[in-house]
């Protein structure tokens, strides 16, 4: 029977998103003849699984699987579950809500016929004199400085600054995107912000040569920075600094979180914690790691990581890896724009795994999934999900 870190490398060698380190490793553990038996098991079980999700003349051996996973539920996550079943359970879990889902939802029942209705708030950008400027989801249109100056241009879900507009001091304009939404913002000098759903970034009109380039952001984005040498680049964050010269990165800094992070996709960042003891020194990340700054012990700790976990909300796709419900449901609000309510206590520190694709499903389709996968009951009432 595989360790749990093998597990975890075989699913990540399965659903195409293992590192070469990884590889490595289980290239070692695959050559134990001793594995042989259990690599060929799992392998076996995931294209079953795939071959009967896509045949949907076959319903039945979709509705049993569902049927043994809701039964083995508890065993499962006491590690107790068969060996069939364990691999069967993870291995769907894993191929996410957007392909099961897709394949199910003209066999499984509907659990409310309510409807939720997400709230629909605007992109809005903030100017130097304080006006706000309403930006058309998916629109096009121009932002000026306060002498009527052009100097940034919406392009579809994109806002491009610049880079020929010239200021001699620093203007700054504050770029909003509410809940279930996400928006791209190229900077003057070319570097890239993509903004997460509930997001906020104030940033120059365009920068002052000889000066750093600075941002302040609330929320999570992922950067591209342009390279300069002799400008260094820093995104201001809640009690953290992060300074780079040119790379990409996401950050993830939303207030409701214990811990700020950063992970590292590819270049060199340093993190250093502001209002601490003098002489603390700065962090610095290399690619693959993810820097968490605990906000109210001030530590900063690393790890290396799978950054495409991180990263994969640019793609519309949420990826939960065992997390706390509470922590699903912040997210859940937070990319839906919808009001979650749990009346079951029991559920809050339950950690689950999915893969949600915020693009083609709906918010009543991620929850009949959690109804029918995990026993989970909900309703609507008054436009809120209610969990009993």
């Amino acid at each position: 029977m595989p360790s749990r870190n093998i597990d975890l490398l075989l699913v990540n060698f399965l659903c195409d998103s293992a590192d070469s380190h990884e590889l490595d490793k289980l290239n070692v553990w695959i050559n134990n003849s001793e594995h042989e038996t259990s690599f060929k098991q799992y392998v076996k079980t995931y294209y079953a699984i795939t071959i009967s999700m896509n045949e949907l003349d076959k319903k039945e051996i979709k509705q049993k699987l569902f049927k043994d996973i809701r039964k083995e539920k508890n065993l499962f996550y006491q590690k107790r579950i068969g060996s069939f079943l364990r691999y069967a359970a993870m291995v769907l879990i894993l191929i996410g809500i957007g392909f099961v889902y897709k394949q199910q939802k003209n066999d499984m029942v509907e659990v409310s016929t309510a409807k939720i209705v997400p709230d629909t708030d605007q992109i809005t950008v903030q100017l130097a004199n304080g006006e706000t400027q309403v930006l058309e989801y998916g629109g096009n249109g121009t932002i000026q400085a306060t002498d009527g100056t052009v100097v940034g241009t919406q392009q579809g879900n994109m806002l491009k600054y610049d880079a020929t507009t010239r200021q001699e001091e620093i203007v700054y304009n504050t770029l909003n995107v509410p809940n279930a939404k996400r928006f791209d913002l190229m900077l003057s000098d070319g570097t890239m912000v993509r903004l997460n759903s509930g997001s906020s970034i104030r940033y120059p009109i365009n920068f002052i040569p000889g000066m750093k380039r600075e941002v302040f952001l609330e929320g999570e984005a992922f950067l591209e920075v342009a390279h300069d040498e002799e400008h260094p680049f820093v995104v201001n964050l809640h009690d953290l600094n992060v300074e780079v010269l040119g790379t990409r990165f996401n950050l993830s800094d939303y207030k409701e979180n214990r811990d700020t992070e950063v992970v590292l996709v590819d270049g060199r960042v340093s993190l250093e914690p502001l209002n601490t003891v003098q002489g603390s020194e700065k962090v610095f990340l290399e690619p693959g790691y993810k820097g968490s700054f605990d906000r109210s012990g001030k530590d900063i700790t690393t790890s290396k990581v799978n950054t495409s976990l991180y990263t994969s909300w640019i793609d519309g796709r949420i990826v939960i890896r065992d997390e706390p419900f509470e922590n699903i449901l912040i997210k859940l609000q937070r990319y839906y724009n919808v009001n979650i309510i749990n009346n079951n206590e029991s559920l809050a520190k339950e950690r689950f795994n999915a893969t949600i694709e915020t693009n083609d499903e709906t918010i009543e389709q991620v929850m009949n999934y959690f109804k029918q996968v995990y026993q989970i009951d909900y309703e609507v009432v008054e436009n809120k999900v209610v969990i009993n």
